[in-house]
């Protein structure tokens, strides 16, 4: 099968090549996918779990990419619950090879069903920046109605998400990003918008929640403004600062097939719209990492038809 790898962790970027790689085996309770569509984090390459396995052991050459949507081709000893030829979308084991190849293992318990009438291309923008999304908001910020959140990257494939969720619960949502998010994010339901290279990120007042995707300085600055008993909820790295009289919490998105059959029925009844920036063929997936490159939305690559 063709497949995206990479060997040298040095060599970054450009050290994707697209090579053919044997066809997967399925372990007990797996899942053999046909992917027809896949998501990557720009970042994925710097993980230590794309380098080594569960035990620590180098497991180069390496596939990257975490999330998937497509069809099953194979069911390990075992596995329940799915069929062969079934249609679904998950999210990968953060230490296996992953999802930029035309076939993939995964574990059936990391896949939902997907409804027909959900195009593959929406499905794996799906699973992490919507788990991300609702993990953040709801299970570790605990956001409720009536209360006000800012949003950062509100045009990203998380931040996206994350205002029409926060919306959608009554929320008072507060977008940031460049001046060219400004229409989208407010398209998508946040009712203020701060361009965090010209405005005073100061202006936006006290909030009860930060969901921060930038880190640094801007989580350091967006601290400050969070009100007592607020929390700070971060994905990009254990925070070094602390809100006066809140909380702040870093986490890393887990699998909830629950949660992704309800994320899927939103986007199939209209609640919910994900963002689908490029959509590049498998062949074209180095330009697609590469950090320079800044598009609203999730870049998803296209394997098969």
């Amino acid at each position: 099968m063709r497949a995206i790898t990479v060997r040298d962790r040095n060599a970054g970027v450009p050290g994707l090549t697209l090579t053919d790689m044997p066809y997967p085996h399925a372990a007990e309770n797996d899942v053999i996918v046909r992917v027809h569509a896949a998501g990557f984090t720009p970042g994925e390459l710097d993980w230590p779990t794309t380098w080594t396995d569960r035990a620590g052991r180098d497991r180069t050459p390496t596939i990257p990419g975490h999330e998937l949507s497509g069809v099953v081709a194979e069911l390990g000893y075992g596995t329940t619950g799915l069929t062969v030829g079934q249609r679904v979308f998950g999210l990968t084991d953060w230490a296996r090879d992953g999802s930029l190849a035309e076939y993939t293992a995964v574990e059936a318990r990391n896949l939902a069903p997907l409804a027909a009438d959900v195009e593959h291309t929406v499905a794996a923008a799906l699973p992490i920046s919507g788990l991300t999304a609702w993990q953040g908001l709801f299970d570790h910020a605990h956001l409720t109605s009536g209360q006000t959140v800012l949003v950062h990257g509100a045009a990203g494939g998380v931040g996206s998400i994350a205002v029409q969720l926060a919306r959608e619960v009554g929320a008072q949502v507060i977008g940031t990003g460049r001046a060219a998010d400004r229409d989208l994010a407010l398209s998508l339901g946040a009712q203020t918008f701060v361009d965090l290279n010209a405005d005073d990120l100061r202006q936006v007042g006290e909030v009860d929640v930060v969901f921060d995707v930038i880190g640094g300085d801007i989580l350091r600055r967006s601290t400050e403004l969070v009100r007592p008993g607020g929390t700070v909820v971060t994905i990009t790295a254990p925070p070094d600062v602390q809100p006066r009289q809140g909380r702040a919490v870093f986490f890393v998105v887990e699998p909830d097939r629950a949660r992704l059959v309800d994320l899927a029925e939103r986007v199939r009844t209209g609640r919910l719209r994900p963002v689908v920036g490029d959509v590049r063929p498998l062949a074209e997936t180095a330009s697609a990492f590469a950090r320079h490159r800044r598009a609203p939305g999730k870049t998803i690559i296209k394997i098969a038809e």
